[in-house]
């Protein structure tokens, strides 16, 4: 449970999350609002992990299906789904995920290296594994959800 006076120095602050029924993590300082699920409007020709967009506060904002795009299937369609509205890099998404279920605050340390038996495709996605009670959390890279070249997007 995160309890703010509890963070040291050398602690990260993650927000934890489960999609296709497994638990990720991503660094709090890149999440700007959790919100519920909001229906999108699909994009012609966007990969099949988008979901499509939707309008924030004025703004076009594109959601991401986590577990689609982490290679798990594409989550079903759920009003109690939640859309994790995150930063990366200069661009703004949303994360199409089941629930959030945390905040976790865990000293850098424990953050343990993917294990070498992943698929390179895992490791580009997963930087990290924390053991947390009897849940296995992985750590997202949030800078490889998106494609940076138009081959990776198609």
């Amino acid at each position: 449970m995160h309890d703010p006076n509890t963070a040291q120095t050398g602690d990260r602050e993650l927000v934890a999350f489960r999609t296709a029924e497994q638990d990720f993590c991503v660094d709090i300082i890149s999440i700007r609002e959790i919100r519920g699920w909001t229906k999108t409007t699909s994009l012609p020709h966007a990969p099949s992990y988008v979901r499509g967009v939707i309008n924030l506060r004025g703004s076009v904002v594109p959601i991401v299906d986590l577990a689609a795009r982490l290679g798990l299937g594409a989550l079903p369609d759920s009003d109690r789904n939640v859309i994790v509205i995150s930063i990366v890099g200069n661009q703004i998404i949303g994360l199409l995920v089941e629930a959030v279920f945390d905040i976790l605050t865990v000293p850098e340390e424990t953050i343990q290296p993917t294990p070498n038996v992943a698929s390179e495709l895992a490791k580009a996605f997963v930087k990290g594994v924390i053991s947390e009670g009897d849940r296995m959390i992985r750590l997202i890279d949030l800078d490889r959800v998106l494609p940076t070249t138009a081959e990776e997007a198609a």
